[in-house]
């Protein structure tokens, strides 16, 4: 594999999608060095700078009282969806204007792990709240990130932790805290389900202010056995004790192998997922992820966020109608920011190439040629004609075509958007 190779490979997979001229200061730079500044950025990101969090009135529902109106009640709910709207528009264009994109695409990881929907919560306050908490503990150790979550209003809501209580516990977030993000199937029982129900008990949200708070009336303080231990567990000591756990950064490793690597080449031996950085850092030197180049499917917010910067195209500046469009297109392709579809977060590999989801990428690879930066547009159009295939090659960061999609792209070389649409479809962009 060439320096040139190897830099598109790593910036495909640590960022949303790294635009061509990108790829070039990589490769001046050279592997060793790209890596380095992805996990050590040295300057302020300009690009976040620039896209800051909306503004969000308070949640409409907090105005309501016992005696609202059905129609009142509706209206609430219409400005919540709106405000939810709001809040995944301003994601989706900081994905794209960020300049530190491995934190950018990091942050959408842990969105997947600790997979929180707004189908549930219905509060956009609540849910950019979990946003913040994870982007501020995304590149650091375990422990403070699991410390922080069992706090999360959002997770508390998601998985019914105001309903848990000294004299009910409820056993949801304590089953899949320990079995989707920090311990993993067959690392726990039930008891120590059961057990740390009751050391999550007295955790509420405040639905008018989006607040979770400790309510001491609500917690168990009772002595619980957890994973051999025993003592006086509450939430904090209950979050530690898992992230202490070597099967802990066993597992939260080989979650971030699969997103990032997938799973044709099996993870390197003894990696560890008890520092975030250290552990990517691992991963994107391990001789095993150079063997995993062209294997991994594009999740679809990977795919548009990546085509979005590579055609130039800020999402705010679209007109609202093809701004529309693209959210639309995500929704088609089942995969919408802020919606997981379960506790158990997105699909991946082959779950994303459906015949629905082909159509869905034209449909939404036609709105993006449509909307394709002026400036970039020209750089293809540069080209002579029967050298765009090979221009538009070096636009999308693809290593190559085949000789199968070179012969579906030479007949467009001369209708150019046509022909931008037909390589965001191809395989070789679709699979990293």
């Amino acid at each position: 594999m060439s320096d040139r190779e190897a830099v598109a490979h790593l910036l495909r997979r640590a960022t949303f999608g790294p635009t061509a001229d990108e790829v070039d200061a990589a490769e001046r730079a050279g592997p060793a060095a790209t890596l380095d500044n992805l996990l050590t950025p040295t300057r302020a990101d300009r690009g976040a700078a620039a896209t800051p969090p909306p503004a969000l009135a308070p949640d409409p529902y907090a105005q309501l009282t016992k005696d609202s109106t059905r129609e009142q009640r509706q209206q609430a709910n219409a400005e919540r969806r709106k405000q939810l709207q709001q809040v995944t528009g301003w994601w989706l264009d900081r994905m794209v204007a960020a300049e530190d994109g491995l934190t950018e695409k990091l942050l959408f990881f842990w969105h997947g792990h600790w997979a929180t929907s707004a189908q549930k919560v219905k509060s956009a306050r609540v849910m950019q709240g979990q946003l913040d908490t994870l982007r501020r503990h995304a590149r650091g150790p375990l422990a403070p990130l699991v410390a922080a979550m069992v706090r999360d209003p959002a997770l508390i809501i998601w998985l019914d932790g105001q309903k848990n209580t000294r004299k009910a516990p409820n056993e949801n977030l304590a089953r899949e805290l320990m079995e989707l993000f920090t311990l993993g199937i067959g690392a726990y029982s039930e008891a120590d389900v059961k057990a740390g129900a009751r050391a999550l008990t007295g955790w509420v949200v405040d639905r008018r202010t989006g607040v979770a708070h400790f309510e001491a009336k609500r917690h168990d303080p009772g002595e619980k056995t957890i994973l051999g231990q025993s003592g006086r567990f509450d939430a904090e000591a209950y979050a530690g004790l898992l992230a202490a756990q070597p099967a802990a950064a066993t597992f939260v490793a080989g979650r971030l192998w699969f997103r990032y690597a997938g799973t044709d080449v099996p993870a390197p031996a003894g990696l560890s997922g008890a520092d975030t950085v250290a552990t990517l850092r691992a991963i994107f030197s391990a001789p095993a992820f150079a063997q995993t180049r062209g294997t991994l499917v594009k999740q679809p917010v990977e795919w548009l966020v990546g085509a979005l910067r590579q055609l130039g195209i800020r999402p705010s500046a679209l007109p609202e109608q093809q701004h529309k469009q693209l959210l639309a297109g995500l929704n088609a392709l089942d995969q919408v920011p802020l919606r997981p579809p379960s506790v158990g977060g997105w699909p991946a590999g082959a779950a994303w190439l459906t015949t629905s989801s082909l159509q869905a990428r034209l449909r939404t690879a036609g709105t993006l040629a449509a909307a394709v930066n002026p400036a970039v547009l020209a750089r293809l159009t540069a080209a002579p004609t029967a050298g765009r295939p090979d221009a538009l090659a070096r636009l999308l960061v693809v290593d190559g075509w085949s000789a199968r999609t070179r012969a579906a792209l030479t007949p467009l070389a001369g209708e150019p958007r046509k022909l931008l649409a037909a390589g965001l479809v191809s395989p070789e962009y679709t699979v990293s």
